[in-house]
């Protein structure tokens, strides 16, 4: 059980950081950007729990939320196996299901959607994008040859396959896809040259 006794420490003030092995990194490390931003993440879905009607997607959002600091402390912790929480690909496989589920409703595609319609959907692109980030920043971790075997990859999956799931219900929340924005190529351009 995590007890937090007094939030400052001072001992971030050196620019360092500890992670959960007790080592200490300096604050821009490419491992703590990677598990900041999905700290990041998890607060932009905590707006997006707050814009989404009560229901299944929203216990979802809630549960996801809960997984991002599974995904954090797994990041904090180096090393592939060991001590600390692990994804497992169970977390990868529950986030299939539901991407499974929600897409089989949605209104076929037949452009690129642009982020917006409902206040839902705008909240969900944004985290959609900043998973994406998240994402990049792991497998940036990923390639640094210091690092490559002290991820996780199921992190990199998991997030892969969070991302996908934060579209297909940003087009849930638009009247599963009924009120998505359509890209319209070369759209905001004059039809005849001046």
């Amino acid at each position: 059980m995590v007890r937090l006794n007094r939030i400052y420490t001072r001992t971030g003030d050196d620019g360092t950081t500890a992670l959960g092995d007790g080592a200490r990194l300096e604050k821009h490390h490419p491992r703590i950007a990677a598990y900041g931003t999905v700290d990041e993440l998890s607060s932009v879905l905590g707006l997006a729990i707050v814009y989404s009607p009560d229901g299944e997607q929203k216990r979802w959002l809630q549960r996801i939320q809960n997984e991002l600091f599974d995904v954090g402390a797994d990041l904090c912790v180096p090393g592939a196996s060991g001590s600390g929480l692990r994804l497992t690909a169970n977390y990868t496989r529950t986030l299939e299901n539901m991407i499974d589920e929600v897409n089989a409703r949605l209104e076929p595609l037949t452009s690129f959607v642009l982020p917006g319609g409902s206040a839902s959907a705008a909240w969900l692109h944004l985290a959609r994008t900043v998973c994406r980030r998240a994402e990049r920043l792991v497998t940036e971790l990923v390639s640094l040859p210091s690092e490559r075997d002290s991820v996780n990859p199921e992190v990199v999956r998991y997030l892969n396959r969070l991302s996908d799931l934060l579209f297909v219900m940003a087009r849930a929340a638009n009247r599963d896809g009924r009120d998505d924005i359509l890209w319209q190529p070369g759209g905001s351009q004059p039809l005849t040259p001046k």
